[in-house]
């Protein structure tokens, strides 16, 4: 058995059928031509679908927009690199010589992509029964601990209606740096509320994502 294999037993409590399927899921493009890319897109689906029956089953108060937020909360790319880094999985993604040199494994992108690819080939080793149960195992915590409905707008969103309320002019968000390959950037982004002399910033995968975290962290400061 692989150590690939015994991580799946140990952090997904599932034995792959086809552990060629495990093995590309957890194969950067920078690895090889078969990656997990492919694997990454159905991943995605499904954990949608798991994510969002169990929110229609558990939430029987919840109105429309308010599972759409909670399913947005628990499968957006900062929980799922975080979930990633407990199960440990970037000491199983296989990366090309480049990306492994320059700490891919621990790159929160690679990290979310590879979540999605292992959910897309658990999907396609056992069905949707068996996808079902290693993302509801997974996601247990977190599903039992859902952020109050207030707390759901996201952190841009937030902000402003915080800043409006006191009537002080909206932040104006700079991109400070974008760093990376194409299909690995980085963006660092300041959020400047200039009466209130607040500068904060945040860094991620996208530029709007960066945005959203450097306005959480400028939300803190207001009601510290």
């Amino acid at each position: 058995m692989t150590s690939a294999e015994n991580w799946s037993q140990k952090y997904l409590r599932y034995e792959f059928l086809q552990p060629t399927l495990l093995e590309q899921a957890l194969a950067h493009r920078s690895y090889s031509a078969e990656n997990n890319e492919r694997l990454e897109f159905l991943g995605d689906a499904v954990l949608g679908a798991v994510i969002a029956e169990a929110l229609y089953q558990q939430e029987d108060a919840a109105d429309e927009g308010t599972l759409t937020r909670l399913r947005a909360s628990l499968v957006r790319g900062e929980t799922l690199a975080d979930i990633a880094a407990e199960l440990q999985l970037g000491n199983r993604l296989l990366l090309g010589g480049g990306e492994a040199r320059t700490g891919g494994h621990q790159k929160r992108s690679f990290l979310e992509g590879g979540l999605e690819a292992v959910f897309g080939a658990v999907f396609l080793d056992g069905g949707f029964a068996a996808a079902r149960e290693v993302i509801l195992q997974i996601f247990a915590p977190r599903l039992a601990t859902l952020p109050a409905f207030d707390q759901l707008k996201d952190p841009k969103t937030r902000l402003q209606e915080l800043l409006q309320a006191r009537a002080i002019s909206l932040p104006v968000y700079t991109v400070l740096s974008e760093e990376g390959p194409p299909h690995d950037r980085e963006f660092e982004v300041m959020c400047t509320i200039d009466q209130l002399k607040i500068a904060t910033k945040g860094r991620s995968s996208s530029r709007r994502r960066g945005e959203q975290a450097a306005a959480a962290k400028a939300f803190a400061l207001i009601n510290q």
